[in-house]
């Protein structure tokens, strides 16, 4: 995916810069417009939307995920920090805190940004049952 991203914004920048010198490539023709500059316009509405589609867009919906994920935590769930601690939240509070727990009777104090929703969502996967 991030390949074909790669390419197609290479393949627009070389066009708009294509379209970008006069034909002959000196600087005699001062002045005179080459006729194709309409062109420019295009390929830079292309390259927008190209940005737009493959990095904004994308990008503002994981964010729109991440906010949901993290107004519903609630006690009870199991939850994997960005720095990899694995917990059962036990109390969440008002502050944007939650009380996790760690181990039996181990209890540590974590901001609610603190919580990875990738490693949490693989770990509330329905696992695939182990082979004996």
């Amino acid at each position: 995916m991030k390949s074909t991203v790669s390419y197609l914004a290479t393949i627009l920048v070389a066009l708009t810069l294509s379209a970008c010198v006069t034909p002959g490539g000196t600087g005699a023709d001062k002045g005179k417009s080459p006729g194709f500059g309409g062109f420019q316009f295009v390929f830079l509405g292309l390259m927008i939307l190209v940005f737009w589609m493959f990095f904004i867009r994308p990008q503002a919906k994981r964010a729109k995920n991440q906010k949901s994920f993290i107004e519903n935590l609630q006690k009870g769930d199991k939850i994997v920090t960005i720095a990899g601690i694995h917990g059962t939240i036990n109390k969440v509070n008002e502050d944007g805190t939650l009380h996790v727990e760690i181990s039996p009777g181990s209890y540590i104090k974590l901001e609610k940004s603190a919580i990875s929703m990738d490693w949490t969502a693989a770990l509330n996967k329905v696992g695939v049952p182990d082979k004996k």
